[in-house]
């Protein structure tokens, strides 16, 4: 499977993870406080995905490092990663989940695909083009007729759709700085989002809420922690790195979808009027982005980094080390002039001026 392949089925099996959990915090969001819920769900992603780094370790050769670990210069950037995407960001999601409907709710996560890619092309300046904007206006549109009060069948879920806007945003910048560091192993990128958000809002949400917390309560949520949280988040960070940010919020577009299916068939919610032309409208949305074909004769310059690869047509090197001939494999190496034409994603080789 290529590089572009492996990013594309990343995002598409992390949207699928995310999405079924949206039902499934629903169900939690009336048992637990807002604030320990999310600490709960994030605690199930870190420690989850800190069991399996351990066995990885345990299972396969260390001499051979498969990817590169977070360094110093990396913390900052993960740090305010953390901040937005693992503390601010599902307080306010489960917040909104409260007053507004899990169906509603999980359409307009496509917000966040939207503040991501705003983000990408104008902060860090991805590429676009018009199918991709066109797109995006969908989108946009189809998420305020969701925020309308009649499109909440039960009324009175405007505040709590803002708010779940808000926390889109909020994941959006996270997404755009996580981006940032995805050359580095992301299952520890993961695992330290999960632990370090986890254990702040559990404490702040303990300090406000007390310690009534019921067992089967603190289960599931540990357990869509870990599925819908961590192993969605490892995917979404390797395809980050595999074809940017703008590109892998397209695929995860697909998360909505499934949440309202799953809120359909799980909560047995009855959506209101302006669910379906909104849903209709973001899935014309996400046609246009999986459509794109970005190809064009660019230039590589010469670099030396590290990160986890396989030797493709960027990556033909020689090794100054012992290697049993597995891939990925990582460590620092030399890329040196290229010059060609193929169909690319922003990944790491390919953040180039059009």
């Amino acid at each position: 499977m290529s590089g572009l392949d492996s990013g594309i089925a990343d995002a598409v099996v992390a949207a699928l993870l995310f999405g079924t959990s949206v039902p499934l915090a629903k169900l939690l969001a009336g048992e637990i406080s807002p604030v320990l819920l999310a600490g709960l769900l994030y605690l199930g992603s870190g420690t989850a995905l800190l069991g399996f780094r351990a066995l990885r370790r345990l299972l396969f050769n260390r001499e051979i490092r498969r990817e590169a670990g977070i360094t110093l210069a990396d913390l900052p950037t993960l740090a305010a990663a953390i901040t937005s995407g693992g503390i601010i960001a599902p307080v306010l999601f489960v917040i909104g989940l409260r007053s507004a409907s899990g169906a509603s709710a999980s359409l307009l996560l496509n917000f966040e695909n939207v503040f991501t890619a705003l983000l990408a092309w104008f902060v860090f300046k991805e590429n676009f083009d018009r199918r991709i904007a066109l797109g995006m206006v969908a989108i946009v549109v189809a998420g305020a007729l969701l925020a309308w009060p009649a499109s909440d069948a039960r009324g009175g879920g405007s505040w709590g759709m803002l708010a779940v806007v808000a926390a889109c945003l909020a994941w959006a910048v996270d997404n755009n700085l996580t981006r940032k560091i995805s050359a580095r192993d992301p299952v520890q990128i993961a695992a330290a989002k999960g632990l370090v958000a986890g254990t702040v809002n559990i404490g702040i949400g303990l300090f406000f809420s007390g310690t009534h917390l019921h067992p089967g309560g603190i289960a599931g949520a540990l357990a869509v922690g870990a599925a819908g949280y961590g192993l969605s988040l490892m995917l979404y960070v390797l395809a980050l790195r595999r074809i940017g940010a703008a590109r892998t919020g397209a695929y995860f577009a697909l998360a909505p979808f499934v949440g309202a299916a799953a809120a359909i068939a799980v909560l047995g919610e009855y959506p209101g009027s302006l669910f379906w032309p909104a849903a209709s409208l973001m899935a014309f949305g996400v046609w246009l982005h999986l459509h794109e074909n970005h190809e064009h004769f660019h230039r590589h310059d010469a670099t030396t980094h590290d990160h986890g690869h396989r030797h493709d047509e960027h990556h033909q090197h020689t090794h100054d080390f012992p290697w049993d001939g597995r891939e990925p494999h990582a460590h620092p190496h030399f890329h040196p002039p290229l010059s060609h034409s193929h169909q690319h994603y922003p990944d790491l080789h390919h953040r180039h001026r059009h």
